[in-house]
């Protein structure tokens, strides 16, 4: 099966590949496709935005797709940037000045706990919506740390293991992050859900 991700980040379909490629589920980005959905996210919560992005990458193409919607959420700022981890600061700003940024705002506050947040929609062109979400909890470091990862992971420290996610190997960030467990949630949803439909064809 494939499954067409509604999002232009590599970071992302890397990681979707890696946990789900044990299911035998091709992953391809929507670009690959020659699509270019840009989706308005209106949504107030992970959820929403990802079956908004799923959604209208599955009617563009008429095939099954996914999206994932995550976000940092910092306990001194309200939950901030939230829903806006992506769009913090505004369109002038790559992944190195968001998380400056952050750091900047979080400047003399405490706590600095937060966690990520992540939420995965998948739809089928027959209306089938399957969703997951994952959480993980840490810490805003003092400034980056690590040269992998993507997004705010070089901010991210988790003091179980004393490293920030950017510091951490695929397979070290897959098995704690926010999005690893949601993709192996959607990954026993999906498998039972094959499961059914091959059940019903024989």
């Amino acid at each position: 099966m494939r499954l067409i991700l509604a999002s232009q980040n590599p970071g992302k379909l890397r990681e979707m590949r890696d946990i789900l490629s044990g299911l035998g589920v091709e992953v391809v980005l929507q670009s690959e496709l020659g699509l270019q959905v840009d989706v308005e996210e209106t949504g107030t919560t992970f959820r929403e935005n990802a079956m908004l992005k799923a959604e209208a990458v599955c009617r563009a193409s008429g095939l099954p797709a996914i999206a994932d919607d995550s976000g940092l959420c910092v306990d001194a700022l309200q939950g901030a940037p939230g829903v806006y981890t992506a769009r913090y600061g505004g369109p002038g700003l790559d992944d190195a000045g968001r998380c400056q940024l952050l750091l900047r705002n979080l400047r003399g506050l405490s706590p600095r706990t937060c966690h990520f947040e992540s939420a995965i929609a998948c739809v089928f062109p027959d209306g089938t919506a399957l969703t997951a979400a994952g959480r993980c909890d840490g810490t805003v470091a003092y400034a980056p740390m690590g040269t992998d990862g993507f997004g705010y992971d070089p901010i991210f420290f988790v003091p179980r293991l004393k490293k920030t996610f950017a510091q951490l190997t695929a397979e070290e960030k897959n098995a704690i992050s926010h999005r690893g467990q949601a993709l192996r949630a959607f990954q026993a949803q999906l498998a039972a859900w094959l499961d059914g439909e091959k059940k019903e064809t024989e």
